[in-house]
């Protein structure tokens, strides 16, 4: 970066050093499903984590919110966010940090969403715990907002609606309206589209772009769509069982080094001309030893 931009665009805005996060078996034994990862995000920056399923990209960022199951257990040299060291800082603050300053997206909305509460009923204890305390009629007001705020055309009725009357699209919106209300610094998108169509999917990711654009957020967009990824993010991280392989900018990614890599770009068939069969990837326990690909 230039060295005459300010001081708070240099500084990361969060940063995880040799993090590794583990599960004890049956037998009592340790097993790592993230290993030794490292990364940083920028505000205003897209960071993409791709990977296959299990490599141990949720993880991540679950564990950069603090919001890893009671089972597991995390080591780091260092997590930041903001100057903050989130290593040694109380559950409590870290609570006050989720949801305020960061937020995370799931990949469905209707595994997050409670089924027999209106998504009013929902989105006010959001705000309620994360905002002022507002009257009736403040605290509906800013829902209607928040909701016209993603593009909903009809915030009234869907704020009455509950979550099974909504598509998916629309619930995703709703996940999104909560997350983004309070302005956060930084989001955690854990496969926000996979459930979408094609032209839903491009319009979360529009709403996305606004956010990050007013308020300057770090994004980290964890997905399975790598030409999505390339087209969206800034940097990419790719990750394999649990380890970080390679990362590179996101528009050099199709240049990929690392034979996993090259691997999950052969996977993804071109829409004109496809081949008749995929290749099948075969991973290789030396990738696990070798260098990570050169950093962005």
């Amino acid at each position: 970066m230039e060295t005459d931009m300010p001081a708070d665009m240099i500084q990361p805005l969060c940063e995880i050093d040799d993090l590794r996060i583990g599960f004890h078996g049956h037998d009592g034994a340790l097993t790592e499903a993230v290993r030794g990862l490292s990364l940083t995000l920028h505000r205003g920056e897209r960071l993409g984590i791709v990977g296959e399923s299990g490599s141990g990209k949720s993880l991540t960022g679950r564990a950069l919110l603090g919001l890893l199951p009671p089972a597991a257990q995390y080591r780091a040299k260092a997590m930041t966010f903001d100057g903050q060291d989130l290593l040694s800082m109380s559950a409590r603050k870290r609570r006050q940090l989720c949801g305020q300053q960061m937020g995370m997206i799931l990949q469905d909305p209707k595994y997050s969403l409670n089924p027999v509460m209106t998504v009013a009923q929902q989105m006010r204890e959001v705000f309620d715990l994360h905002g002022p305390k507002l009257g009736r009629r403040e605290m509906r007001e800013q829902i209607i907002a928040a909701l016209a705020a993603v593009h909903i055309r009809n915030p009234e009725r869907v704020a009455d609606a509950y979550p099974h009357e909504l598509s998916g699209g629309m619930g995703q919106r709703v996940m999104i309206a909560m997350m983004v209300s309070s302005g956060p610094r930084l989001l955690v998108a854990d496969e926000p589209t996979s459930a979408l169509d094609v032209l839903v999917s491009m319009q979360v990711l529009g709403i996305l772009d606004e956010m990050i654009e007013k308020h300057h957020t770090g994004l980290i967009f964890i997905s399975h769509d790598l030409p999505l990824v390339m087209s969206f993010c800034d940097r990419v991280v790719v990750m394999f069982a649990g380890r970080v392989v390679e990362t590179c900018a996101a528009r050099d990614l199709v240049h990929a080094r690392h034979p996993y890599t090259r691997g999950l770009l052969a996977a993804s068939p071109p829409l004109i001309d496809p081949p008749d069969q995929l290749p099948v990837l075969k991973p290789d326990p030396a990738w696990l030893t070798q260098p990570a690909g050169a950093s962005a």
